[in-house]
C-alpha cells in the first residue's frame, strides 16, 4: 500500500487544477447566488407593490373587519350602487372590489360575497379575505343564535400532551420534529453526494481508461490501490470543492446585499406577515422555548460522530461499486444498465427512512434496514437521534465496514480486469466471469 498517498495525491492534484472544475467550483455558486438574488428583488419588488381594494358591504356586517396593513390598503364605499363601484375600481386601476349583497335572511351572507377583478387575483390575497370573513361571520351567527362568542373564546382550551419516558426523560411533539429533521437533512446530504462524486469518480477512470492512459499507471500500481487513490482522492477534492462553496457563498451574499440592498432575511411576503403574526402570540412564544430546550437534549455529539462515521463508510461503499462501472466500461451511455442496481438501495433507504422512522424508529422494519450495509448509512442516521442504543451502532457501523472491504475486493476484480477491456460492452455475467481470474 506504500503508493497509495501518491495516487491520492495525484488525483486530487488532478482534479483540483483542472479547469473545468477550477471554473465551476467558483461559478457555481456565484451563478447560485445570482439567482437567488435576482428572484428575492424581483419578490421584493411584487411585494412591495401596494394594493388597494374596496369594499362594498351593502350588509353592514364585515365593512369595519378590514383594517390597512403595510401593502393592502381596504377603501370602504358607502352609498353606491355595484355597477358604480365597479366603474370606479377600474377608473382608478385598483386591485379588485369586495361586494358584499345584503341577505334575504341576516344568517345568509355566507351566500352573498363576490370578489371583482380585472386579472386573476392572488391566491393568498383571496384567502386572506376569505379567513377575515370567515372569522367575522361565524361570530355574527353565533351572536344572532344568542351565544356569548366571548365565553366560547375564554372556554377553549388548547392540550399539550407531555410525553415521558419511563426513565423520566421529558420530550414533546418538537423533539420529533427536530430529530426528524436532522435525519432527513443528514440523508439528503449523504445521497447527494454519492450521486454527485460517484459520478465523478465514474467519470474519472472512464477518461483514463479510454485514453490509455490506465494502462501505463497499472503496470507500477495494483489495481486496488490505484482504485481506492481514486476514491479518497476525488473525495478530497469534493470536500475542497464544498468548503470552497460554502465560503465563497457566504461572501457574495454579504456583497450582494451590500450593494443592491437586497436582503433575505427582511422580504415581507405576505405568507410571512402571517407567520409573524402568529410568532407573537403566547401560544407561539411557549412553542419556541420547547424547540429550544428540544434542540439541547438532543444528543449532539453522538449525532455529529455518527454522522461522519456512517456518511464516510457509506460514501466508501457506493463509491467502490461507481469506481467498478466506470472500469466495465468505454463511456458513460453504456453504465445505464448497471446504475439502477446501485441507485435502488440508496432511494429504498430515503423512502424506508422517511416513511418509516417517521412512524415508528424503533420498529421491526426501521431496525433491520438501519442493519443492511447498503440502507444503514441513511436509516441508522435518522434513527439516532430518537434514541438507538451505542452497541446497535457499533454493530450497523461494524457490518458497514466489513461491506465496504467486501465491495472493495469485489469492485477491485472487476476493475482489474475491466481497465484493459475495450470495444465491448460487458454483460452481468461477463462480470461474473471477471472476478472469478
Amino acid at each position: 500500500m506504500n503508493h497509495l498517498p501518491l495516487i491520492i495525491k495525484r488525483e486530487y492534484l488532478t482534479k483540483v487544477k483542472n479547469k473545468s472544475f477550477i471554473i465551476m467550483t467558483i461559478l457555481s455558486p456565484l451563478i447560485m447566488i445570482a439567482l437567488i438574488a435576482v428572484v428575492a428583488y424581483l419578490s421584493q419588488l411584487n411585494n412591495n407593490k401596494e394594493r388597494t381594494i374596496a369594499i362594498l358591504d351593502d350588509s353592514g356586517f364585515v365593512s369595519s373587519i378590514f383594517k390597512d396593513t403595510e401593502n393592502t390598503k381596504y377603501e370602504i364605499l358607502q352609498e353606491v350602487s355595484l355597477e358604480d363601484a365597479k366603474k370606479q375600481v377600474e377608473e382608478k386601476e385598483q386591485y379588485g372590489l369586495l361586494y358584499v349583497s345584503k341577505p334575504d335572511e341576516t344568517k345568509n351572507v355566507v351566500g352573498s360575497v363576490r370578489f371583482y377583478s380585472e386579472d386573476t387575483p392572488s391566491l393568498t390575497i383571496m384567502a386572506g379575505l376569505e379567513r377575515k370573513l370567515e372569522k367575522r361571520l361565524t361570530d355574527l351567527k353565533l351572536e344572532l343564535d344568542g351565544v356569548d362568542t366571548e365565553k366560547i373564546k375564554s372556554s377553549k382550551t388548547n392540550i399539550t400532551i407531555d410525553q415521558e419516558s419511563f426513565t423520566g426523560e421529558k420530550t414533546s411533539k418538537i423533539d420529533n420534529v427536530l430529530k426528524l429533521a436532522f435525519g432527513g437533512i443528514a440523508g439528503y446530504l449523504l445521497f447527494m453526494f454519492i450521486i454527485i462524486y460517484g459520478n465523478m469518480i465514474m467519470r474519472s477512470v472512464i477518461e483514463e481508461k479510454t485514453s490509455r492512459i490506465i494502462e501505463i499507471i497499472i503496470s507500477s500500481v495494483k489495481p486496488v490501490q490505484l482504485m481506492l487513490g481514486k476514491i479518497i482522492g476525488t473525495s478530497l477534492a469534493g470536500i475542497t470543492q464544498f468548503a470552497i462553496w460554502v465560503i465563497l457563498g457566504g461572501v457574495a451574499m454579504t456583497i450582494l446585499s451590500a450593494i443592491f440592498g437586497v436582503s433575505l432575511t427582511e422580504m415581507q411576503t405576505p405568507q410571512q406577515e402571517i407567520v409573524q403574526q402568529a410568532m407573537q402570540s403566547p401560544e407561539a412564544q411557549d412553542q419556541i422555548k420547547m424547540a429550544m430546550t428540544a434542540f439541547y437534549n438532543l444528543p449532539i455529539a453522538n449525532l455529529i460522530i455518527a454522522f461522519l462515521f456512517f456518511f464516510i463508510g457509506g460514501y466508501l461503499l457506493y463509491s467502490s461499486l461507481y469506481a467498478a462501472i466506470g472500469a466495465a466500461v468505454d463511456n458513460e451511455t453504456d453504465t445505464q444498465q448497471f446504475m439502477l442496481p446501485i441507485l435502488m438501495p440508496l432511494i429504498l433507504a430515503v423512502y424506508v427512512g422517511v416513511f418509516t422512522v417517521i412512524e415508528d424508529p424503533h420498529g421491526t422494519v426501521s431496525t433491520v434496514f438501519s442493519f443492511i450495509p447498503f440502507t444503514s448509512p441513511v436509516v441508522m442516521l435518522m434513527r439516532i437521534p430518537f434514541g438507538v442504543p451505542i452497541w446497535q451502532q457499533i454493530v450497523s457501523l461494524a457490518l458497514l465496514t466489513g461491506t465496504f472491504m467486501f465491495t472493495v475486493w469485489f469492485a477491485a476484480k472487476i476493475y482489474r480486469v475491466g481497465i484493459l477491456m475495450y470495444g465491448k460492452k460487458p454483460s452481468y455475467k461477463e462480470l461474473f466471469k471477471w472476478i472469478k481470474y
